[in-house]
């Protein structure tokens, strides 16, 4: 197991789990320490404790959210790299987990994108900052798929083939 993993009814666990559902709700400016504390059973002390602030909570929630997003975009990829099935995938996993709203918007803190950086790595050449603008418009349908996902799903299969 690994050790940012935090054991499930632990105070630690119950925490992440309480973040998780409230960041999937809801955007970061909107979720308080106090809400998340009081929906895990426990103290705002006890938040501060493991995780420093609301932002090295909000960070450890988003990096296994991301982790397990790029798991399955990666994993697409590497069995037929093609774009539109790879954001495809993505965008079913997070629509059917729940956590669209979480990976909506762009990290409120860091500089950079792991949704992005995967898409550079793959697809920029000359210069072109391919990557960068399909991780916008791929956020962008997840945007939109907070009010309808089939919608959404579809809009972004016209504008890119295949997803």
């Amino acid at each position: 197991m690994r050790e940012w993993i935090p054991v499930p009814g632990t105070t630690k666990g119950r925490l992440v789990e309480a973040a998780v559902a409230e960041f999937s709700r809801r955007a970061y400016d909107e979720v308080g320490v106090t809400e998340v504390a009081a929906a895990a059973g426990v103290t705002v002390g006890s938040l501060y404790h493991h995780f420093g602030s609301k932002s090295g909570l909000y960070d450890l929630v988003r990096d296994d959210v991301e982790r397990r997003l790029l798991d399955r975009m990666e994993g697409a990829w590497d069995a037929a790299p093609d774009l539109g099935r790879t954001l495809g995938v993505g965008f079913d996993y997070l629509t059917r987990v729940g956590f669209t709203r979480l990976l909506s918007v762009p990290h409120p803190d860091r500089a950079s994108d792991p949704v992005e950086t995967f898409l550079a790595e793959r697809l920029d050449a000359g210069g072109l900052p391919v990557g960068r603008l399909l991780a916008a418009t791929w956020r962008a349908a997840l945007t939109a798929a907070l009010d309808d996902p089939v919608a959404a799903r579809a809009a972004l299969g016209a504008l890119v083939p295949g997803v």
